[in-house]
């Protein structure tokens, strides 16, 4: 609770994934990725209650031996690869009724921290927002991307006036990471989308805004988790 609100955490997890099939119960660290959210969402001063929604049954068969809440079973039309992340925070909002700030937690952000969740409900919460995500520096800028016309070619983005501008000339740019969305009940499911113009950001650092979405990504997380135990190992 934060503020007198009550909030809901939600993990969805659905079992059809293409990139990198069953990639939400993969192991990293010997634990499901699932599992590395749901711990996170523990360690949150502000969350009342956290959920796991899905459609499969190895999943929740899983979370439920980790010790995670399984409270329903996501119906089929909310489980294609097509249906938003928004929907599904809604379904859960309708089956579990009372809460006045949704949070949704994608169990493909393994590195993001309790403070994390709990700094992006305060950007919303405390800015006045009508909802937060968390963010990231690019690790490649749009002032420096191209584009192809109908002729076939290329010309920058966002126009020649910044292509050949050094790093530090640019102007700062946030993408979202994936790793929380905080919404007001009441406002999702009047405007359905957790991005509006009244919408507050919360950044993170590269090194836990890794969002795991097909093999190469999930290498990547591995060699960051042996890199991060290295660092507890050697007192760094």
């Amino acid at each position: 609770m934060i503020n007198n609100f009550n909030v809901l955490a939600v993990i969805p997890a659905r079992g059809g994934s293409k990139g990198l099939p069953r990639k939400n119960i993969r192991l990293l660290g010997n634990k499901p990725l699932i599992s590395w959210t749901a711990e996170a969402a523990s360690g949150s001063v502000y969350i009342d209650r956290c959920i796991l929604s899905s459609d499969d049954n190895m999943i929740i068969d899983i979370a439920r031996k980790n010790g995670i809440d399984v409270p329903f079973i996501r119906p089929p039309h909310l489980s294609g690869d097509k249906i938003s992340a928004q929907k599904v925070a809604l379904h859960a909002l309708k089956e579990l009724p009372g809460y006045d700030i949704v949070v949704l937690l994608q169990p493909t952000s393994p590195f993001r921290l309790s403070k994390d969740i709990d700094a992006c409900i305060e950007a919303c919460v405390f800015n006045n927002a009508k909802s937060s995500i968390s963010v990231c520096v690019p690790k490649k800028s749009p002032y420096w991307m191209f584009t192809q016309d109908e002729k076939g070619y290329y010309k920058p983005l966002m126009g020649w006036d910044y292509i050949l501008h050094q790093r530090q000339q640019l102007k700062k740019i946030l993408c979202p990471n994936g790793a929380v969305y905080v919404c007001y009940s009441d406002f999702l499911m009047s405007n359905g989308s957790f991005i509006n113009e009244s919408m507050a950001c919360y950044e993170m650092p590269q090194e836990r805004s890794i969002d795991i979405d097909d093999k190469f990504d999930m290498i990547l997380a591995e060699s960051i988790l042996k890199e991060m135990n290295n660092r507890v190992l050697s007192g760094d």
